[in-house]
């Protein structure tokens, strides 16, 4: 019995002791409040309280809460992204700064990229006859007008066979704030392949085999006290 208690495992004992003591005051001990190992693969939590990340953000209505974020970053007013796409103390300037200050979802980029893609869909539209898709992308008087030309074209007999080929620029060029209703014009520079067909198939406009440069200055409005968010084409006119 005392063989258990001689010098060597005295001293084996309290080594083990030690190297126990050192490795726990080290490495911690479990509280039961450790987080679980980190997953590459997993959806980040989002904080209690706190949906999507933010905290007392309510975005204001028709805008994303990533306009919001853009609008704090740029400042009071969004003076950093009017800057951007007009100069400061100009007259495009003031006026899409006077369209901001009653529309807090106005941003002009993707303003214009749904511009592009409005402008797209109305020419391939009134390509196509399509009256009920221009009716929900243009006001009273501009469908009137379209609807003027697509009749009178079906009248002749005639066809439009058009491909939309892309948008090389699209650009801001005027603003105005009238009562509650935005305007923004747009110029837009885009190549078609355009051709239209009498009865008999002939071509008497355009060409079925060559692409052509279009420049056109649309400009669409929005009444920003409506809880209609969509902007509809109001004018056009070619720069040609």
């Amino acid at each position: 019995m005392n063989e258990i208690f001689d010098p060597v495992t005295l001293l084996l004992m309290g080594l083990a002791v030690f190297i126990l003591f050192k490795l726990r005051s080290v490495l911690g001990k479990r509280t039961g409040s450790e987080r679980p190992p980190f997953d590459p693969y997993s959806k980040p939590e989002q904080p209690k309280g706190k949906p999507n990340g933010q905290d007392n953000v309510i975005p204001l209505p028709n805008q994303t809460s990533e306009q919001s974020d853009a609008l704090d970053a740029a400042g009071p007013g969004g003076d950093v992204v009017i800057d951007k796409v007009a100069p400061a103390g100009s007259a495009l300037n003031s006026a899409l700064k006077q369209i901001l200050s009653v529309d807090r979802s106005f941003e002009p980029e993707p303003f214009l990229q749904g511009a592009r893609a409005a402008y797209e869909m109305i020419v391939m539209a009134f390509a196509d006859g399509d009256k009920k898709a221009l009716k929900n992308l243009l006001s009273g008087d501009v469908y009137e007008g379209f609807v003027s030309a697509i009749d009178d074209r079906e009248k002749r007999g005639e066809t439009i066979e058009s491909t939309f080929v892309g948008i090389d620029k699209a650009e801001i060029v005027e603003a105005a704030l009238k009562g509650s209703t935005a305007q923004v014009t747009v110029k837009i520079h885009s190549q078609l392949i355009s051709a239209t067909r009498d009865k008999a198939g002939e071509v008497v406009d355009g060409d079925p085999s060559k692409v052509t440069e279009v420049i056109d200055i649309w400009t669409f409005a929005r009444d920003t006290s409506a809880r209609d968010p969509n902007w509809k084409l109001v004018a056009t006119e070619s720069a040609e």
